[in-house]
């Protein structure tokens, strides 16, 4: 049995905090980079583009694998990757070219292996079920990781099963539709006005496509 701990331990505890600034402060509160965080949205919707968006921006704090399972090392990866201007990120950013779970595993037990794993995404991930996601977090706690998933036709809900586990245990939740990001975060603090506010990707799309939600 794990010792209990007190009250008085549990709000004298620090913790270590990313110090984000402008829409990721707005979006993202001040987070802790390790655990899970996970995206989920339709195709076209924006959210390669946001991920590695994202990934360029946490580039500046930890070094990040971006573990391509879906596209990997192509064309259209690369085309994105320029897009969002990723040489800036120089060597604190790698690519994972399709690694599945245990090749992952054996990477992130290495000294010095990246801080920050983006799995993109979990429906392409062989064999991943609650009892490897569990075991991934506790295995490597000082790491985090961010799960890409596709959506549920329809109705804006991830796919799978493992989607939605994935999303309620989460620490943030974003959801990516018509070039917009919504966020559900942990890590809120309304009255600094830290985390929650919606993030914009591509701002002439995101105009588009919320202005044909409206005229239906």
């Amino acid at each position: 049995m794990s010792r209990a701990i007190s009250n008085m331990n549990v709000l004298a505890a620090q913790f270590e905090v990313a110090d984000f600034d402008g829409p990721y402060l707005a979006s993202f509160g001040r987070p802790e980079l390790r655990g899970s965080w996970f995206i989920w949205g339709g195709s076209g919707s924006g959210k390669t583009t946001f991920t590695l968006m994202l990934c360029k921006y946490l580039s500046k704090f930890k070094r990040v694998a971006y573990d391509s399972l879906e596209q990997g090392l192509s064309l259209s990866l690369q085309k994105a990757w320029e897009r969002v201007g990723m040489a800036e990120a120089g060597n604190n950013i790698v690519l994972l070219n399709k690694e599945e779970l245990p090749e992952l595993r054996t990477r992130l037990a290495k000294r010095k292996s990246p801080d920050i794993i983006v799995i993109d995404s979990i429906q392409y991930l062989d064999k991943f079920y609650k009892d490897q996601y569990k075991k991934l977090k506790n295995d490597f706690p000082d790491k985090l990781f961010i799960f890409i998933g596709q959506e549920k036709t329809g109705n804006g809900e991830p796919a799978g099963t493992m989607g939605v586990h994935i999303r309620y245990d989460a620490d943030i939740k974003i959801h990516v539709e018509g070039f917009k990001a919504f966020f559900t975060t942990r890590y809120e603090d309304s009255d600094k006005g830290e985390g929650g506010a919606d993030f914009i990707i591509w701002q002439e799309g995101a105009d588009a496509y919320w202005l044909n939600q409206i005229k239906k």
